[in-house]
């Protein structure tokens, strides 16, 4: 199972190493339109491989999903976490319960044994 799992990233690294060695040509990244910019005067632009374009669009898209599910299961987690909170709470109950219970028999007879 482990060869498999190197295999599967080894392939991807050659596939992602391929679009790399394609896509090498420079090109220009601009913030604005040029019509837009003309208005404000303001065109600020860099120059950049296409394959860096490609991957860093790449990566802020899984930021952005990864962000997005995140704020998405908020309730999910915070669901959980009460649950989990209610859980602890009544083991300490039934742990409680069952220490005060020490004559292991009848309740009614524990309750006996109290009175006594």
């Amino acid at each position: 199972m482990l060869y498999i799992r190197y295999v599967c990233i080894a392939v991807f690294a050659i596939a992602l190493i391929a679009v790399a060695l394609a896509n090498r040509s420079i090109v220009t990244l601009k913030v604005l339109p040029d019509e837009v910019a003309g208005m404000f005067a303001v065109n600020p632009s860099i120059n950049l491989p296409l394959f860096v374009v490609i991957f860093g669009g790449l990566v802020a898209g899984l930021l952005v999903g990864f962000v997005w599910e995140w704020f998405r299961e908020h309730g999910v987690r915070s669901e959980a976490n009460k649950a989990g909170r209610n859980v602890r709470k009544l083991e300490r109950e039934l742990a409680r319960l069952k220490g005060t219970d020490a004559s292991g028999g009848d309740d009614v007879l524990a309750i006996l044994d109290k009175a006594s």
